[in-house]
């Protein structure tokens, strides 16, 4: 069985600014910088030749690369912040490429996630008992990182990923790069 995803690897130069950005986190477990990523999709457990139907469905891609850039901090969980995320500005681009990604996953007898889409790079885990002063002070931090900015950068590929899960944590490894290609969508 192999955990996947499908996902940006960000450049060198981004990922330093989100690790500048990680800095002085009051609480939680910050993503080590090898694991920062931007997710198209989750495509959970599986049996290898499932993962290898959902690679040939993005070997076949012909869409073009595009800018992105990287905006704000943001939290997921209300009164208990679950995680610490690096918005990610909207663009049409990203968009079509996670819904070509998710018609792969489909292609490939996976249902991906159903929920709604909001890309993001996550910086930092916190654990479930996260509550009171150390909540505040998470959601403080956030919010003091409303005017974080990183990029824009050329997204000129996109690769499919396995995940091992272990005591320290999650380690991830890039099975297969996808190129995206110069000019207009061909496919």
């Amino acid at each position: 069985m192999i955990r996947a995803f499908v996902a940006v690897r960000l450049p060198e130069d981004v990922a330093g600014d989100l690790i500048a950005a990680q800095a002085g986190l009051p609480a939680g477990r910050p993503v080590a910088p090898e694991n920062l990523h931007l997710t198209l999709a989750f495509l959970g457990e599986h049996p290898e030749p499932v993962i290898e139907d959902v690679h040939f469905g993005l070997a076949d891609f012909r869409l073009p690369s595009f800018d992105l850039a990287l905006e704000g901090l943001g939290l997921f969980g209300d009164a208990r912040p679950r995680v610490l995320y690096a918005g990610v500005r909207r663009e049409p681009e990203l968009t079509r490429l996670r819904e070509k990604v998710v018609q792969a996953a489909r292609g490939a007898g996976l249902d991906p996630e159903r929920k709604r889409y909001r890309p993001h790079v996550t910086l930092a885990r916190f654990n479930r008992d996260l509550d009171g002063v150390d909540a505040l002070r998470v959601r403080d931090f956030a919010g003091a990182g409303g005017g974080f900015r990183a990029g824009p950068f050329r997204v000129e590929s996109f690769g499919l990923w396995r995940s091992f899960l272990g005591k320290s944590g999650a380690v991830y490894e890039e099975m297969a790069e996808y190129a995206l290609v110069a000019g207009p969508a061909g496919h």
